[in-house]
C-alpha cells in the first residue's frame, strides 16, 4: 500500500499542509485542456487518477475521479463528481472498466510509479494519458538561476518520460505542450513571462516543489528574484518573455494506446 499522510495524501508531499489554497491557483488552462480532450478521443467513460481539485477533468464525459488527499477532495467544485478515496497503485475497479484513463501533474507523487501506471493500463480499454514534465528539461527554465534547489527537487521527482512509456506499452506518443503567456494553471513555468507572480507565497505554495526547501532558503530565493526585478537585471536577461505568446518548457503529454 502507498505511504499516506494524515489527510490521506500519497507520496512525498503533504497536501493537507500545502494544498489548502491549491484550487485558487491551479485552474485548468483551456489550451492544455484542449490537448487532453483531443487525446481522449471519443472515450465516454474516463478515470482521473490523482484528480485533486478537478483541474482538466472533462465535464462532457462520465468521469470517475480518484484522489487520496482529503484536503484536495474538499476543494472540488460542486459540479464535478465526488472523488473516490484511493491511490493509483490500488485502483478499486475491474479490468477494462473505462474507455480511457488520465492523470495530470500527479505521477511524481506516486510511491510506486510502475504499479500505478500498470493499474491505469489495467482498468482502461483505450488510451492512458499522462500530463507531466520532462525531468531533463526542468532546470533549463530561468527560475533555476534563482531557486536551484526547487527545480532540482522537481527534476528529481518527475519520472523519465520513456520510463513511463515503456510501462504503459502499446503505441505511445509524447506530445510537447506549449504554455500560453497568461496560463491559468499556476505551476512554476506558467509564470515564465510574469515573474512577479512567484513573489506571492500562496502562488509558490501551489507548486509542491517549493515545499522541499526550508522557509529561510525560499526567502533567500525570493529576495534574489525581487532584487533582480527591481534593478532590471531580470528584464535585461529575460524581458522578451513578457510578450512571448507561448513557452516551450518541460511540459509534455504522454498518450499511450493499447
Amino acid at each position: 500500500m502507498a505511504d499516506r499522510k494524515a489527510d490521506g495524501s500519497a507520496g512525498d508531499a503533504d497536501y493537507g499542509s500545502i494544498g489548502r489554497g491549491y484550487a485558487s491557483f491551479r485552474q485548468p488552462e483551456p489550451a492544455i485542456a484542449a490537448l487532453i480532450a483531443q487525446a481522449l478521443g471519443d472515450a465516454r467513460s474516463v478515470l482521473n487518477v490523482g484528480a485533486g481539485a478537478g483541474s482538466y477533468e472533462p465535464t462532457d464525459r462520465d468521469v470517475a475521479p480518484v484522489e487520496p488527499s482529503a484536503s484536495m477532495r474538499a476543494q472540488r467544485p460542486a459540479h464535478l463528481a465526488t472523488a473516490i478515496d484511493a491511490v493509483a497503485e490500488r485502483l478499486p475497479f475491474p479490468d477494462g472498466h473505462f474507455d480511457a484513463a488520465m492523470t495530470t501533474f500527479s505521477v511524481h507523487q506516486w510511491t510506486r510509479l510502475e504499479d500505478g501506471l500498470r493499474e491505469m493500463r489495467r482498468v482502461a480499454r483505450g488510451p492512458v494519458i499522462v500530463l507531466s514534465c520532462d525531468p531533463d528539461l526542468v532546470q533549463r527554465f530561468w527560475l533555476n538561476d534563482y531557486a536551484p534547489d526547487v527545480l532540482a527537487a522537481e527534476a528529481r521527482r518527475y519520472p523519465a518520460l520513456d520510463r513511463m512509456a515503456t510501462v504503459l506499452g502499446g503505441t505511445t506518443e509524447i506530445v510537447p505542450v506549449p504554455i500560453p503567456l497568461m496560463c491559468r494553471d499556476g505551476f512554476n513555468e506558467a509564470y515564465y513571462g510574469r515573474p512577479e507572480r512567484l513573489l506571492d507565497p500562496a502562488a509558490r505554495l501551489a507548486c509542491s516543489a517549493w515545499s522541499f526547501v526550508s522557509e529561510d532558503t525560499a526567502s533567500d530565493y525570493v529576495k534574489h528574484l525581487r532584487d533582480d526585478l527591481v534593478s532590471g537585471v531580470w528584464d535585461r536577461k529575460h524581458g522578451y518573455l513578457r510578450t512571448a505568446p507561448e513557452f516551450d518548457g518541460s511540459l509534455r503529454l504522454i498518450v499511450a494506446c493499447p
